[in-house]
């Protein structure tokens, strides 16, 4: 698992070799031990300490950190003809450290922390790819209370200008030649993202939430759609949640086209002109008792000539789930709300380095799921799936060859509490950041042990 964070950080310019040889020691760290604090990841005082002050350097921007990252994310995706673009927003929750400065408030004004938006790019079958993109803020005070005149500005001087940005990153980025669907949840319903000049190979899969106005005889989208007879049904994974356990449902899928007329409200609407979008509706009929009905309406600048290519964007939506699971393990299993840090600006560090670690750890989750059969010494050193090997079956000398990746990737989970019992399904992320982290010690001690009989060490 070392090894990798030199190959993924090889284009990061720090202005200093040593910076950037910095870096790339803190990230195997964190990475080795995600979910244990900076001093235990560090292993030493020296470590620590200079982690601390690579954080509070003056000499380089949280940018330029994540540049070396982005960089690695643009190379995987020129290995594919199609990507997501998944975009949404999170909250880095400071309240417990109120001596921390430079945040600002964040759902209520007795809440206060860092606001962080980011593009996360995901193959069409819904492997992490990595970040495009990431903002950070924090709303200024004197921002506070000026929501209810919200309609009375224009996208650029609003939070949801994010969107947007993050939009053009995008399509700046990545190669015209490459297919790109950026994806958002209800809140990227704003007109001025779909009215957005986007290039030929560049696409748009959001969900909708206002019942805007349309050129159909029912006048709005939400009652439009719904006269729609239905095109056909498909089973869509219901990512277990808070709320629900994982489970198969089946949806009513319509679909049409419609124009979506310029908001009565949008400054500068007389210079505005209606939006060509497809709209598909995946509604499920006749859900488990207690279950909340799933029902997604999903506007699109795809093409959607039949029932496959309906099913394909519904299917896609579904990956919107990874970019939660990537802030999920930024927060939960990096624990970057516990870093007691003195400013906005060391947290925004430390979180450009955590986000390289929250990616490879979900990249290590569900390419162990769409690529099963991949030997494990693609990510694992030797001594550490040898140990993995060894502990996991009770049996001092491990096999000759490498497990699967998959076979790896549960054994790991095994080691931070995954049961793998029959009805289990795949080990989710917070099972592997736990067993990586008991892992890191097993193989260490493995190769201690090992390391003046090389050759007896696979039998």
């Amino acid at each position: 698992m070392e090894k990798w964070a030199a190959k993924e950080l090889s284009g990061v310019d720090l202005g200093d070799v040593r910076r950037n040889k910095r870096l790339i020691k803190i990230v195997e760290d964190l990475a080795a031990q995600p979910d244990s604090s900076v001093p235990q990841a560090s292993e030493n005082m020296a470590a620590t300490k200079a982690a601390y002050n690579f954080w509070k350097s003056p000499y380089f921007p949280a940018s330029e950190i994540r540049q070396g990252h982005i960089d690695s994310t643009i190379e995987r995706i020129k290995e594919h003809q199609i990507v997501l673009a998944i975009q949404d927003t999170t909250n880095i929750d400071l309240t417990d450290h109120p001596k921390t400065k430079g945040v600002g408030y964040l759902d209520h004004r007795q809440s206060s922390g860092l606001k962080v938006h980011s593009t996360f790019a995901a193959t069409s079958n819904g492997v992490p790819l990595g970040i495009i993109e990431q903002q950070v803020w924090a709303r200024p005070p004197e921002n506070l209370g000026i929501a209810k005149k919200r309609r009375q500005r224009e996208t650029l001087s609003k939070e949801s200008q994010r969107w947007l940005d993050g939009l053009e990153v995008t399509q700046s980025s990545v190669p015209s030649e490459i297919q790109v669907v950026t994806i958002g949840d209800s809140e990227a319903d704003i007109f001025d993202l779909f009215n957005l000049k986007r290039s030929e190979n560049s696409h748009l899969l959001i969900r909708g939430t206002h019942n805007r106005k349309v050129d159909h005889c029912a006048k709005y989208l939400h009652l439009a759609i719904r006269q729609i007879e239905p095109n056909g049904t498909l089973t869509a994974e219901v990512k277990r949640s808070p709320e629900h356990s994982a489970r198969k449902a089946i949806l009513t899928i319509r679909f049409t086209s419609v124009d979506i007329q310029v908001p009565l409200h949008h400054i500068g609407r007389s210079q505005l002109k209606p939006v060509k979008l497809q709209v598909i509706l995946a509604s499920e009929d006749h859900p488990p008792p207690g279950i909340n009905p799933i029902s997604w309406l999903l506007l699109t600048s795809l093409e959607i000539h039949n029932l496959e290519d309906a099913a394909r964007c519904v299917q896609w939506y579904t990956y919107r789930w990874l970019i939660e699971r990537y802030h999920y393990t930024l927060k939960s299993g990096c624990r970057i709300e516990q870093l007691q840090l003195s400013t906005a600006d060391r947290i925004n560090m430390a979180l450009a380095t955590y986000s390289v670690v929250a990616w490879r750890l979900l990249w290590l989750t569900y390419s162990s799921r769409v690529h099963p059969d991949l030997s494990s010494d693609a990510v694992l050193e030797t001594d550490e799936w040898q140990s993995l090997c060894a502990t996991v079956n009770k049996n001092p000398t491990p096999p000759k060859k490498p497990p699967s990746l998959r076979e790896a990737v549960r054994m790991i989970a095994t080691l931070g509490g995954f049961l793998a019992r029959k009805g289990d399904g795949e080990p989710g992320v917070k099972t592997i950041w736990r067993g990586l982290r008991r892992l890191h010690d097993i193989a260490a001690t493995w190769k201690l042990l090992h390391s003046h009989s090389p050759s007896d060490v696979s039998g």
